[in-house]
């Protein structure tokens, strides 16, 4: 399969000014060949210099004299392309109709159309790049915000493969001398060496935990914080949701319990990506209708990241804010008194009788647009230190790495429990072994053919 030449639209597929189709395998030069002619038709693609860009024209390969479109293309040789393979790119106009004809025509010539993914499929497997990095060119592309971004493009310049190859590399240094000695004893001595390896295997594990806990950030700017807001009818929840998404999203008016199920919107403040749902006024109520929107809204504050607990401060406080706080007490949550452009009942010395300490609260208007900024502030405080950016450490950004990563800890934890067990060495060896094998599988070198079409499978066309 992987002889085979494909090739696939690489741009959006919608009107622009330029479209690429990429061409990659043994006989991408040679099938482009067939239906261009270059410069003044005196010279061949097959016979160019690598790196290069020519001007010419796309023809039908049968019938030279029908020109289908007026292009600049592009020769890169292997092993010195995307796919460590031949790698040809036609650079033709950009209309729809026309990158459809460009690559129809690639085909007839003898490739056959690309698989998701499978350009940086065939770079994984032709090893010129690894699979923590074929991972991060999806990431890059799906990127929702800046951070997210520039987290993605760390690690396709090798910052997550960097350090996991690191880790494997102390890893099988241990391996091999354990094994080394007991093989040949009369040479290699491991008297003292258990101290040692203990002391190595707390620096991992440290880590390998650093590296998990980074992943609960990464995820979130990778995917965007699961935000709720709560509150009792009428607080201001719906008028918050328009706020920060900017136009009319929710329905606002002055009577209790308009909103009755779930809106969703995906917002950016300042560059932090939020997964905002407004949910529906919690309170004692028989409308069947606005029941369920409660139930629902009781069943997504409980999955949240984060909890935006929307407070009337113009009214005393009554059962659905105490059931609300009982609710609430134990997330990760953000109190707003809301309304304070009016005569204020409820004050922050009362909530802090009852919620806990550890909740900040602001007093907002969402009418008059009052602590919005503060809010905004407390977020970045709240998730990443007051500090919105990727540090030179790596971040975790993908589940299947955390998972590996968990897994390597464990067996690190073993490791640990063996030495202080005085068990014999080859049991540490095999635990070594195992988080060894984990961490390979983060960067392909330990991973079962079926997961590498999964992760593929997943990328867009022409990638």
């Amino acid at each position: 399969m992987n002889s085979d030449t494909i090739a696939a639209i690489a741009t959006a597929v919608s009107d622009s000014g330029i479209g690429i189709i990429r061409v990659s395998g043994e006989d991408a030069v040679a099938i482009v060949d067939k239906i261009s002619i270059l410069g003044n038709g005196k010279k061949r693609l097959t016979d160019v210099d690598t790196h290069t860009i020519h001007y010419g024209h796309i023809v039908d390969s049968s019938l030279k004299s029908q020109v289908i479109d007026e292009v600049m293309i592009s020769v890169m040789r292997a092993p010195r392309s995307y796919t460590a393979e031949d790698t040809v790119e036609i650079n033709c106009h950009g209309g729809v109709l026309m990158v459809q004809k460009v690559l129809e025509t690639v085909l007839k010539a003898g490739a056959r159309l690309a698989e998701p993914g499978e350009f940086t499929k065939r770079a994984f497997l032709n090893g010129r790049i690894d699979l923590s990095k074929a991972e991060a060119v999806i990431d890059v592309i799906h990127a929702k915000n800046e951070y997210a971004l520039d987290a993605s493009v760390k690690q396709l310049k090798g910052s997550v493969s960097d350090k996991i190859r690191s880790l494997r590399a102390k890893l099988i240094y241990e391996i091999a001398f354990i094994e080394s000695a007991l093989d040949d004893p009369e040479h290699i001595s491991l008297d003292g060496y258990p101290e040692q390896l203990m002391e190595k295997t707390e620096s991992i594990i440290d880590e390998l935990q650093k590296l998990a806990e980074s992943a609960d950030n990464g995820k979130m700017l990778k995917e965007g914080i699961n935000t709720v807001i709560v509150g009792k009818p009428n607080a201001g929840k719906s008028s918050l949701l328009n706020l920060l998404v900017g136009e009319e999203k929710a329905i606002v008016t002055d009577i209790a319990g308009t909103t009755r199920d779930i809106l969703q919107e995906h917002i950016k403040l300042h560059g932090i990506g939020l997964n905002i749902i407004d949910t529906a006024g919690i309170r004692s109520t028989e409308d069947v209708v606005e029941k369920i929107g409660v139930e629902k809204a009781k069943k997504y504050a409980d999955e949240a990241d984060l909890i935006i607990y929307v407070v009337d401060s113009s009214v005393p406080l009554d059962e659905s804010d105490y059931e609300i706080m009982e609710m609430i007490q134990h997330k990760k949550c953000i109190v707003l008194l809301n309304k304070s452009d009016l005569d204020i009942v409820v004050t922050e010395d009362s909530l802090r009788k009852i919620l806990n300490d550890e909740f900040v609260m602001i007093k907002t208007s969402t009418k008059e647009n009052i602590g919005i900024e503060i809010f905004e502030q407390t977020l970045k405080d709240m998730f990443f230190h007051g500090k919105i950016q990727i540090n030179d450490e790596v971040c975790i950004t993908n589940m299947r790495h955390k998972a590996a990563i968990l897994d390597a800890l464990e067996s690190m934890k073993m490791v640990r429990q063996s030495l202080l067990n005085d068990t014999p060495e080859d049991f540490y060896s095999i635990d070594l072994m195992s988080a060894y094998a984990s961490l390979g599988k983060i960067i392909g070198e330990e991973v079962e053919e079926d997961l590498v079409n999964e992760i593929f499978s997943k990328f867009c066309m022409g990638k």
